[in-house]
């Protein structure tokens, strides 16, 4: 299986690229959500050209719809930082899961339990293949109602009425903690039970299997494809693609990119308002004519 970790050990620059993976908000999305013409026009080009794009998201397959006419011939994303890969073809509320990496609830407790504990305040929200269930301090940051509100413990207990779907990831809140500290102490305390990341502004972290991460799955289905790392061109703006962009053979920070990120991609590009990744692309089809 294609590693997730490995850096490219070939000038990647040397290697015409077979598939572009890209993040979404932050970097393909402008700030009011929007894909703009411009970007549009070199996804369709891209494709055009015989490049695959892979949309690799944060998103729960729910929040697909802006970009689901964009997908092209394979019709598939990575959402959920890597949790699921879902064929769009079927149109908004239509999606189907092609391949599900849920985080057991033996460790998704552990998590909750170990970060309750370092961090008093947490309160935690859990995303399932088809539902989304919260405590009920947890705050509103999704512009969604929950489908029921209880502890977390209930919500992944072997009674609640959502036991048998599949868990995604687990959303943790903290209300006062930096954003940065706080990804620092929950890697910290839960340890080798499940991975930790972030993609929001706010102190909002992201709770999966272990092993699951926008990289290992993409590595996946670029396996499936007979695609080498060093073929992979990937764009981010936030720490839940530091591994995307470490594994890729070419990779980009946005503009507006996170610093961790700026240190792990191999180039960079303007901001995702700016329409950085479709600079690239533009840049990226010249070179194959």
């Amino acid at each position: 299986m294609t590693s997730a970790t490995r850096q490219p050990d070939t000038a990647a620059e040397t290697v015409p690229p077979r598939l572009i993976a890209t993040d979404l908000d932050g970097t393909l999305l402008r700030d009011d959500k929007s894909v703009s013409p411009r970007t549009v026009a070199a996804l369709a080009a891209a494709e055009e050209a015989g490049i695959e794009v892979f949309f690799v998201t944060g998103r729960p397959a729910r929040w697909m719809d802006v970009v689901s006419d964009h997908v092209h011939g394979h019709g598939l994303a990575i959402c959920g930082n890597g949790a699921a890969v879902v064929d769009l073809h079927g149109g908004p509320g239509a999606h189907k899961f092609v391949k599900v990496r849920e985080l057991e609830r033996g460790n998704a407790l552990d998590a909750v339990r170990l970060l309750r504990d370092a961090a008093p305040g947490t309160v935690y929200a859990v995303e399932q293949t088809y539902g989304f269930y919260q405590e009920p301090a947890y705050p509103k940051l999704h512009m969604e109602i929950p489908d029921s509100l209880a502890p977390a413990e209930t919500l992944l207990g072997p009674d609640h009425r959502a036991a048998a779907e599949p868990v995604l990831k687990i959303l943790a809140y903290h209300p006062e903690i930096d954003p940065d500290a706080f990804l620092t102490l929950a890697r910290l305390a839960i340890g080798d039970r499940a991975d930790v990341t972030r993609s929001s502004p706010s102190a909002l972290l992201e709770i999966s299997g272990p092993g699951v991460s926008k990289a290992s799955t993409l590595a996946l289905c670029c396996a499936e494809r007979g695609i080498s790392h060093e073929e992979v061109v990937a764009f981010g703006d936030m720490p839940n693609d530091v591994e995307m962009l470490t594994w890729a053979g070419r990779s980009y920070a946005m503009g507006n990119a996170h610093p961790d990120v700026i240190a792990a991609a191999s180039g960079r590009t303007v901001a995702n308002n700016e329409d950085g990744v479709a600079v690239v692309i533009e840049q990226l089809v010249a070179e194959r004519v």
